[in-house]
């Protein structure tokens, strides 16, 4: 009986330490982009972020745009402060990929594709994404998020011909 009940609290210590591990280890991150009005537009929202294992999950809520797609990317830098965004940089592309849409993993590490407004200006997109990470190479972290005033076609190289930058916000991790 005295082998049983210690072999017994062995493997409940030892689920128990697996527990812990796992519960440790499966810890989400989250940061935020806060975005604001860039080239005269009055395009405000927000870009949550949230990493959870090899996935980063994306949500944006924004508003004030015109009605129908707007390309949706993250910038190689995390620089709001021109008054048109382009402090900001081209696409965050760390692997040199060409230009692409979000659904596939042979594009520049920040395509997120298009968000569409309806016709009050109001856009919500939720997508997950397994090449973006919160360090190394594929970080997002201090990188930008910019809104762009037209559609992005998803091929013509390097941007997508999404035309001016009508919002940005800087990437940072939140507590």
């Amino acid at each position: 009986m005295k082998t049983f009940v210690k072999k017994y609290n062995s493997a409940v210590l030892s689920l128990l330490v697996m527990f812990i591990i796992v519960s440790c280890s499966s810890k989400s991150q989250k940061a935020e982009a806060v975005l604001e009005s860039r080239s005269g537009s009055s395009v405000t929202g927000k870009v949550t972020f949230t990493k959870e294992g090899n996935v980063v999950k994306i949500i944006a809520d924004i508003k004030g745009l015109t009605p129908g797609k707007h390309g949706f990317h993250i910038h190689e830098k995390g620089d709001c402060s021109a008054p048109d965004a382009t402090s900001a940089g081209g696409h965050f592309n760390p692997r040199s990929m060409q230009h692409s849409g979000h659904q596939t993993t042979e594009r520049h590490t920040g395509d997120m594709g298009n968000i569409t407004a309806d016709e009050s200006g109001n856009a919500h997109l939720e997508i997950s994404d397994s090449i973006m990470s919160f360090d190394g190479e594929e970080s997002i972290i201090g990188k930008s998020v910019i809104v762009h005033e037209k559609e992005d076609d998803l091929k013509t190289q390097p941007t997508g011909d999404a035309g001016g930058r009508v919002a940005c916000g800087v990437i940072v991790i939140v507590k």
